[in-house]
């Protein structure tokens, strides 16, 4: 709805943030909790003048922000951090209410996101050039980094703190200013990450923030990608945006990395704890309604032990989520119907439900209880789907080379779980399948500042944290000079 709707005018409005200030654009839009259905606040929509405004933000302050000194980005890091910390109760009430998550979750991304920016911060002067030997004696050469220049950064509602953070810090703290085209379902957390930088110090226009409803997002996002200003790009989400992303970048020729979809294999082989093994894939199947992008989607279970562990499986199912709590949220009605639709076109095919019920009316359409499907073959959309919600599928296995085999039987390769008493078999396996992690006894979901994170296949490429995430950021010159 507009905001000409005057019933509408007690909400707040999540404004852009443009040269470090709220601007207000012409539209506004509502945001929805997929928890309650109500409208919780509205956001502006920035149209593709606006966005380029942003650019020009960004690019201005570029001249100054590329040549501060380590200290002062370090500085300014480690502030955030505090005020992110120190914010943490308003934070977290901006993701309950807009993502419906549990509290938990906005717990774990605002420990993540915190632990983030301060390993980020620790890192800003490890970035080196070298002195190479040249070929003649009287010729020196100097390789050096430098940042690549305005960022536009990408990242979607499902972890917006993780997920935000993680899209503007590596490129900021790198030398270089961000446009952040944040996600219209979690704005308010989003302008979130921008206010704590904002307080910490960070100067004006070195993030700037915008939002777009779905109609304009298409053209304002093209124009981005697009924008002479503009020289490399973040994009974190669906595997299918993810396509078109890079196919405008490459028209662009600019540089891109890309965290899209995935469909996490889950290996439980005959010798594994089947009780760690359970709680871990009930987890990583269910944590956040199952709409993370490494969440667990096929768990793949030696034939020996197969019935044993969807036993224990169910157990925990009922332990980590109580049938007598309310249904997992899901970020809106449309999500719920699709895990409905994928399980039953799997059902009509063979497959059987050993968990939940379909036909449970909950209290509202966004909600579904956890589903676990067995018998699933190849053949399923399910099989093949990100679900992105509260289904997953169980798949008998007998020998190693079948296990590989399923596991890689995907488009996706984001990451991927073993769980055996043998790590050398662990070891041994995940050196076969194709994802950017392996976890060997612990859930597909795994992600923490110090260790890289990218996928493979069509799951994306590029990294994410640690070192490698920081050096994606900056381009080599060299320089030769007569001795």
């Amino acid at each position: 709805m507009s905001s000409k709707d005057p019933g509408h005018s007690t909400f707040h409005t999540v404004p852009l943030f443009i040269k470090g200030a709220e601007q207000h654009s012409g539209q506004e839009f509502d945001v929805v909790s997929p928890a309650t259905g109500n409208t919780v606040h509205r956001y502006c929509s920035a149209s593709v003048e606006d966005a380029s405004t942003a650019v020009d933000a960004a690019t201005e302050a570029l001249k100054s922000w590329r040549k501060t000194p380590p200290e002062q980005r370090r500085n300014i890091f480690l502030k955030a951090a505090g005020a992110m910390e120190t914010r943490r109760s308003e934070l977290t009430q901006y993701m309950l209410d807009e993502t419906g998550c549990e509290p938990g979750w906005a717990d774990f991304n605002l420990d993540v996101s915190i632990n983030l920016i301060k390993d980020v911060a620790g890192r800003i002067s490890t970035l080196e050039g070298s002195f190479p030997s040249t070929m003649s004696t009287d010729t020196s050469a100097i390789v050096m980094l430098e940042p690549y220049g305005v960022v536009l950064a990408i990242a979607p509602w499902n972890a917006p703190y993780i997920l935000g953070t993680r899209a503007v810090v590596f490129p900021i703290a790198a030398g270089n200013t961000v446009v952040f085209k944040a996600s219209e379902l979690s704005p308010r957390a989003m302008l979130a990450i921008a206010s704590v930088f904002r307080e910490a110090g960070l100067p004006s226009g070195v993030l700037n923030v915008i939002y777009s409803e779905r109609s304009s997002a298409a053209a304002v996002t093209t124009s981005l990608i697009q924008n002479p200003h503009v020289k490399k790009i973040n994009f974190t989400g669906s595997t299918a945006v993810g396509r078109i992303v890079g196919k405008l970048a490459g028209e662009a020729l600019k540089p891109v990395v890309l965290e899209l979809g995935g469909k996490a294999p889950a290996i439980v082989w005959e010798d594994a704890d089947l009780n760690l093994a359970a709680d871990q894939c009930a987890l990583g199947s269910f944590i956040n309604s199952g709409q993370v992008c490494m969440a667990t989607e096929k768990i793949l279970v030696h034939k020996a032990v197969k019935a044993e562990f969807e036993k224990k499986l169910v157990a925990s199912i009922a332990k980590l989520f109580p049938a007598e709590n309310s249904a997992p949220a899901l970020i809106n009605a449309a999500a719920v119907q699709k895990n409905k639709n994928l399980v039953k076109e799997a059902v009509l095919m063979g497959a059987t439900i050993l968990h939940g019920n379909m036909d449970t009316k909950e209290s509202s359409e966004t909600r579904m209880r956890p589903i676990v499907v067995h018998d699933v073959t190849s053949e399923m959309d399910l099989y093949k789907t990100e679900s992105f919600g509260t289904t997953v599928s169980v798949v008998g296995i007998e020998t190693e080379e079948e296990a590989i085999r399923l596991a890689n039987d995907t488009e996706y390769g984001l990451t991927s779980a073993i769980f055996t008493s043998d790590l050398g078999r662990g070891l041994r396996m995940a050196r076969e399948i194709e994802t950017g992690a392996v976890h060997i006894n612990n859930m597909t979901i795994h992600d923490e500042s110090a260790l890289p994170h990218g996928g493979a296949k069509a799951s994306g490429y590029g990294r994410f944290n640690a070192s490698r995430g920081l050096s994606e950021w900056v381009r080599s010159k060299t320089v030769t000079f007569k001795n």
